[in-house]
This record gives C-alpha cells, sequence and structure tokens, in this order.
C-alpha cells in the first residue's frame, strides 16, 4: 500500500477547504433539512463537500469519490477518497464544537489516510499506514490501560443501537470506569491524544469511520469490528476504538459478541 507525501498533503489540503466552506455558517443562521434516513443536513454539510469534490476533481481526477451528501463516482486507480463534511451535524447545529471533517483515502477496500479536522478548535489528527498519527504537526499518543475497569469509554448516544446491541453495550458500560455520551469522531481524537481509552459504535457507515482507523492505530491504538476483525470498506459498521491493544480481549469479552 503506497502513501506519498503528496497523498497527505491533498487529505489535508481538503481539510483545510472543508473548513473554510464550514466556519462561515457555524452559530450563525441555517436553515436545516431532514434527509430520508431521518439525519440532518445542512448548507454547511453540501458547501464542504463540494468544496473537496471540487479539489479532488482538479488534483485527482481518476480516483473514486464517496461522500455522505453526494454519494459515489468510481475511479479507474483502486483509491477512493472517502468524505464526510460535518461528522456531528447535530453538534454543529447546536454550536457545540465537536463535530468534525473526516477525510479518508482507501487503497483496494483498506483505510489508508485519515485525517479528523475541527475546524472551529483548529484541532487536526492526521494518520496513515506506516507513520506516527499527528495533531496539528506533533506526534499523538494513546494511552496505556490497565484494566478495563480503570477504562474511560465513549459513544455518541445509546439510541444509535439496536436492541441487542445496546444490551451488549450495557455490559461493557457496567465493566468500565465511566461513560462519556456524545462526542462524534472527536471521541477517536481523544482516543488518539490519550484522552479516552475505548470508543465503542455500531450501524456507521464507511465516510463513518473509515478516516478513524489510520488516525487512532497511527498513535498506537486499535480499531476492529465487534468481532475483533480488521475495518475495512465492507465492514458492516460495529466500531471498537482502543487506545491500548491489550484491552481489545476483554472488550470483546464484556460486549459478550466474540464470533459473531
Amino acid at each position: 500500500m503506497r502513501i506519498t507525501d503528496a497523498d497527505i498533503a491533498l487529505a489535508e489540503a481538503l481539510a483545510d477547504a472543508a473548513g473554510a466552506a464550514i466556519r462561515p455558517y457555524f452559530r450563525s443562521g441555517f436553515d436545516v433539512e431532514t434527509k430520508d434516513d431521518q439525519s440532518p443536513v445542512t448548507i454547511a454539510d453540501r458547501a464542504a463537500e463540494q468544496a473537496m469534490r471540487a479539489l479532488l476533481a482538479a488534483e485527482a481526477p481518476r480516483d473514486g469519490i464517496a461522500g455522505e451528501e453526494f454519494g459515489t463516482s468510481e475511479g479507474s486507480t483502486g483509491r477512493q477518497w472517502v468524505l464526510d463534511p460535518i461528522d456531528g451535524t447535530r453538534a454543529f447545529i447546536a454550536g457545540r464544537p465537536l463535530f468534525g471533517t473526516l477525510i479518508a483515502l482507501v487503497i483496494d477496500g483498506w483505510p489508508a489516510i485519515g485525517v479528523i479536522d475541527q475546524p472551529i478548535l483548529k484541532e487536526r489528527w492526521v494518520g496513515a499506514v506506516g507513520r506516527p498519527t499527528l495533531f496539528n504537526g506533533t506526534p499523538a499518543a494513546t494511552r496505556a490501560c490497565r484494566d478495563l475497569k480503570d477504562a474511560l469509554l465513549a459513544t455518541t448516544s445509546p439510541a444509535c443501537f439496536g436492541d441487542s446491541e445496546l444490551h451488549a453495550f450495557e455490559h461493557l458500560d457496567a465493566a468500565v470506569r465511566s461513560t462519556i455520551l456524545g462526542g462524534d469522531c472527536y471521541n477517536y481524537g481523544a482516543v488518539a491524544s490519550g484522552h479516552l481509552d475505548i470508543v465503542v459504535e455500531s450501524q456507521l457507515k464507511l465516510h463513518d469511520f473509515a478516516a478513524l482507523v489510520p488516525v487512532v492505530e497511527g498513535a498506537g491504538g486499535r480499531m476492529c469490528d465487534w468481532a475483533g476483525d480488521p475495518l475495512t470498506a465492507t465492514s458492516a459498521g460495529d466500531v471498537i476504538a482502543a487506545g491500548d491493544p491489550a484491552r481489545i480481549d476483554d472488550i470483546l469479552d464484556a460486549l459478550a459478541c466474540r464470533g459473531h
């Protein structure tokens, strides 16, 4: 899997373009629409994705694109840019700077580059396979967690789990020190920087998780699905992020989902 400095520079340029499109709308008056899946969307979501697509059309016209707001365009290179212009649109609508722009380069189905960009706080995590994750240009590192009972766990909302998934999550919730709700993609940056130990979610789409994998793993953590398998373009969307890879088996046991 060949990743170049130019690929990483393009990923960061995409984040710059998205941020420039988003910032004028933050805490300003704008309409909110509801999509078919009942999730909200704003003019800022669409403007940010359009800005990124325009840049990709100029800089990488043969690569594919999969974006949350404007769908998928096939490429001819085995490379696909996966874009979520605002992950955490509800937080954006509420004026809370806990949303982020997610940018991934997926090569032959595997997440190779990931960016989590918070354009209001101007915080950016950049991960790439085989390279250390950087937070605002400085290496980021996850923290050790000696025992599950010491762990700080996060998830965006229990409402995002199905009934059986919620039951499994409750087992894990009971096994950790404390659980934080809310945060969307920002939680995964917090894992990469050593502030959280675990994030567990389900029913995510590729644009929700592809960028997270290189960020967390490049900082020393591990991401997998609820069966312990690596996350790829064909994964179902049940996601575990652990700052300390040694805790993955404990997490899977607590979720009571090994082998499922």
